[in-house]
């Protein structure tokens, strides 16, 4: 027996030339929306050693399957590409594991090289085996130069004059799992902090285990403290045994600051001083970042000011919703929902660190993007098609063999009687009766009645 194949978007990238270690230095094969091939970053490493141990964790998370669902066989694990973005004074790279139940980003600041060339960019970089090998073996001794264009990322100059070319067919759930990844994040919040120290003494801890349900951490004798029962003030965490990920580099981190949501997510950042690395776990290893649905109000709802916003990108790090809703004259909900929608073309991220959003274009096919949230297009077709009376309370939406009522709270929430919302609450987004309420009640997308 196998399981169902994840659907795919074919992407082609062209690579300049192939990823190659040679006596010359280290080349990582890119690809970039831009059709430059001059660098759009060169600068020297302060702590080549570091910075590529910390890279390696990246490129492990995205090739790790933390979790293979009951009846699917096991299947090779096809590498993929993390993405690496240049842009307000800082280089990110980011990146999913295939079951999508991981997110790892990690941030040089400006004080982690010395730059004599800084611009705005994005690539996907490719990590082969040879070349995490090469990373492997980075000395800090070395004076390592780093170049990033829409030809490569390198790390000393390489003289290869040679073309490759491929199809790179990227994941739905991964394209997807962007956008949740940060609704997630933006509803974080910072619970605690431990020192490095503290920090590699729980990593030894953490068992190796899966664990059967979510546990509880919190602060405790100068390390933290797991248990199965709640504790009060403590941080509820699921499938935790995927932070073993963390421990051969968790030597570098100077402290660990940990954020959690309602739901179990965590996000856990490793401090260097010059560097951070984020590792954001879904609620439990079985559920991915990628199907959740956290956006789908931000979608459903008609936000006015989404292609104002859109002007106002400018690779900037640091975008705070009120100072963008102060800029625009709008109203802050409206900004957060077209930054939600924003994300779905991924444009958009965020920075728990900062606790701001931050632009990047990542180098995807977004003529594919419409079909990636099915919950809304059901919603949508609801409303097209009259299926949806409100009344003073809420609304009556026709499902196929039942009406379903949505009530509209005092609160301003929406609640449903159909068996999905009764099954997943609130934790996964909004069912598609909901939205289709949203939609007809004058809150939705001004597109429907075109469609």
């Amino acid at each position: 027996m196998t399981g169902r194949r994840s659907a795919l978007v074919e992407h082609l990238d062209r690579f300049k030339m192939p990823s190659t270690v040679g006596n010359s230095g280290i080349f990582l094969a890119a690809s970039s929306s831009g059709s430059t091939c001059a660098p759009f970053f060169r600068g020297y490493l302060a702590m080549p050693r570091r910075t590529a141990d910390l890279v390696l964790v990246l490129a492990q998370v995205v090739r790790t399957r933390f979790y293979t669902p009951p009846g699917m066989l096991q299947r090779l694990i096809v590498q993929r590409d993390p993405v690496i973005t240049c842009g307000g004074g800082m280089l990110r790279l980011e990146g999913f594991s295939p079951c999508c139940g991981v997110y790892a980003r990690m941030d040089l600041r400006e004080e982690a090289f010395d730059a004599d060339r800084m611009e705005s960019g994005t690539s996907n970089v490719d990590f082969n085996p040879t070349m995490r090998g090469a990373l492997a073996k980075l000395d800090s001794r070395e004076r390592a130069r780093l170049e990033v264009s829409a030809q490569g990322f390198t790390l000393t100059p390489q003289s290869s004059e040679a073309a490759f070319e491929r199809r790179v067919k990227l994941p739905v759930r991964w394209i997807k799992g962007f956008v949740e990844v940060q609704a997630h994040q933006s509803r974080m919040e910072r619970r605690f902090h431990i020192s490095g120290v503290m920090g590699q003494r729980f990593l030894r801890e953490v068992p190796g285990q899966s664990t059967p349900q979510p546990v509880w951490i919190t602060p405790w004798n100068r390390s933290i403290r797991i248990s199965h029962a709640r504790i009060e003030g403590g941080v509820l965490a699921g499938g935790i045994e995927r932070l073993r990920i963390l421990r051969e580099v968790a030597r570098h981190a100077t402290e660990f600051i940990i954020y959690s949501g309602a739901d179990g997510a965590t996000a856990w950042q490793l401090e260097t001083g010059d560097a951070r690395l984020f590792l954001v776990l879904s609620p439990q290893a079985s559920r991915g970042l990628s199907g959740e649905g956290q956006v789908l109000d931000s979608l459903a709802t008609n936000s006015s000011v989404t292609s104002r916003l859109r002007a106002l990108l400018r690779w900037q790090a640091d975008l705070r919703p009120r100072a963008l809703a102060d800029e625009l004259q709008a109203g802050e909900r409206d900004v957060r929902a077209a930054l939600g929608e924003l994300g779905t073309s991924g444009l958009v991220g965020y920075d728990l660190a900062e606790g701001a959003y931050f632009h990047r274009e990542l180098p995807l096919d977004t003529s594919y993007l419409q079909r990636l949230h099915p919950r809304l297009n059901g919603a949508q077709e609801l409303a097209r098609t009259g299926a949806v009376e409100l009344d003073a309370q809420g609304a009556w939406v026709r499902g196929r063999d039942v009406d379903y009522y949505v009530r509209h709270e005092p609160t301003g929430q929406w609640r449903c009687s159909c068996p999905w919302a009764s099954r997943h609450g609130e934790s996964r987004g909004p069912c598609k009766h909901v939205l289709a309420a949203e939609i007809v009640s004058g809150k939705g997308r001004a597109d429907v009645e075109r469609r």
